[in-house]
């Protein structure tokens, strides 16, 4: 049939997760509860590091940027989400999915960029703990979140104004609960050639070479551990990076799961799982994953439960 006899696309229908509708009270509970702890967790880090001198250090400037960027990558997702779960499929207009795709490639592109600056972040105050604070300026800091930021905005520019140069006409149905790159090019009449090329390139230059530089951080981390002398100051270094590898291992384990499996094995409600667990569990579980395990962090929080923090 010839394309001119296609109806042109000008919004969407965002399939949701389910068509259960005995599921959707359960799911919408859920789900909603994960969100307000995400937005909680999230938040309060941001402000515990902010009201703590204690805590106005590199690592922890890091650390509300991650929560920053947690709680905006959540937002672009969820209330769109719950949305949908709660009222069934949901129609989304042709400019409302553009801008969240846009956002949502900015806030995981940043991520990456920023987990592998926090990397270095704990090779430097590992490897010469005097100098930390000599090395790691304020405005190195700035520089580099700065341009983890400045590489999520880039990299979102080029998809999201590639997916801008392609024709949606036929069905309009996203079968997901979000507009994500796959869903859509599968109902674009335009040939995607060249955007599946320039999300397999960006994608594996972004995602391979942030690992790469988190693994050869590490591989100096473990170098510097392994020349201090005692048991217990061995443990107290590495102790420091237990949080940061956990959201790393999970985070790209996630992604290189997601994006970089075989063809063979891609299946819509695997998809759908995984996103979930990428756009709604992560971003609630670093804020736990760099409070549980950090005496700074807990330390503070119990200041401010006693309002220490506030009279002085």
């Amino acid at each position: 049939m010839a394309r001119d006899n296609y109806t042109v696309v000008t919004n969407f229908i965002l399939f949701g997760l389910t068509d259960h509708q005995e599921m959707r009270p359960l799911l919408f509970s859920v789900f909603f509860v994960i969100y307000i702890i995400t937005l909680s967790g999230n938040i309060g880090m941001i402000v515990l590091i902010w009201i703590d001198p204690q805590l106005h250090t590199p690592m922890y400037f890091f650390l509300s940027n991650l929560s920053f960027l947690d709680a905006c990558y959540s937002t672009t997702i969820t209330p769109n989400m719950l949305a949908n779960i709660l009222e069934g499929s949901q129609p989304i207009s042709y400019t409302a999915c553009m801008a969240q795709y846009c956002f949502f490639v900015v806030f995981a592109t940043t991520e990456f960029f920023l987990l592998a600056a926090m990397a270095y972040d704990r090779y430097v105050a590992i490897r010469n703990p005097l100098l930390y604070t000599a090395v790691m300026t304020k405005r190195l800091c700035t520089a580099l979140v700065f341009g983890s930021y400045l590489g999520g905005f880039v990299n979102s520019l080029i998809h999201t104004s590639g997916l801008l140069r392609l024709s949606f006409c036929g069905s309009n149905v996203i079968n997901h609960f979000f507009c994500d790159f796959t869903p859509l090019l599968k109902l674009s009449c335009s040939d995607v050639y060249l955007n599946e090329m320039l999300i397999f390139t960006f994608g594996s230059l972004i995602q391979m070479g942030t690992l790469l530089i988190i693994i050869i951080s590490y591989v100096f981390i473990i170098v510097a551990v392994l020349r201090i002398r005692t048991a217990e100051g061995r443990y107290k270094a590495f102790s420091t990076c237990a949080s940061h590898l956990t959201a790393v291992a999970i985070y790209h384990g996630t992604i290189l799961f997601m994006y970089f499996r075989p063809h063979s094995s891609y299946s819509l409600d695997t998809d759908k799982m995984v996103s979930v667990f990428y756009t709604v569990i992560i971003p609630m579980l670093n804020p736990l994953i760099y409070s549980l395990r950090n005496k700074d962090v807990k330390c503070a929080f119990k200041k401010v439960i006693g309002g220490k923090v506030f009279s002085q």
